[in-house]
């Protein structure tokens, strides 16, 4: 399984590559972090974070003629579950109600998100 704990600079990758419905090369992900996220990233920094990436388990790579190209093997969805997860146990002792008090207290939540947050708790 891969390591848990992403930098900043690593998540904005694989937000890159998770983003992507196809197996992006060196140069796209480079375009596509500069594009997307407002970087100024050089080739040479993007393939630093990809090579971290790939040594923590998040991506696997192949040749393909004189180009790699990046495959996840984490899911973006896994990834979000285990941030979650981390967050309420390390802020929240693990105890979701009061995760669930603090975004509702908090004013983090508009009155709509919290309709929808209803909602989907009785539809469980």
């Amino acid at each position: 399984m891969a390591e848990f704990g992403l930098t900043k600079s690593e998540e904005v990758v694989m937000k890159c590559i998770w983003n992507s419905e196809v197996e992006l090369a060196l140069s796209d992900v480079t375009a596509n972090v500069n594009n997307d996220f407002g970087k100024d990233w050089k080739p040479q920094t993007v393939s630093t974070f990809l090579a971290r990436l790939v040594r923590k388990e998040y991506l696997s790579f192949y040749r393909k003629g004189r180009y790699f190209f990046y495959q996840p093997l984490v899911k973006e969805k896994d990834y979000k579950r285990d941030l979650m997860k981390e967050f309420i146990r390390f802020w929240d002792e693990g105890n979701v109600s009061t995760f669930i008090d603090d975004l509702c207290s908090q004013k983090v939540l508009s009155k709509k998100d919290i309709k929808e947050l209803k909602e989907k708790v009785e539809k469980m």
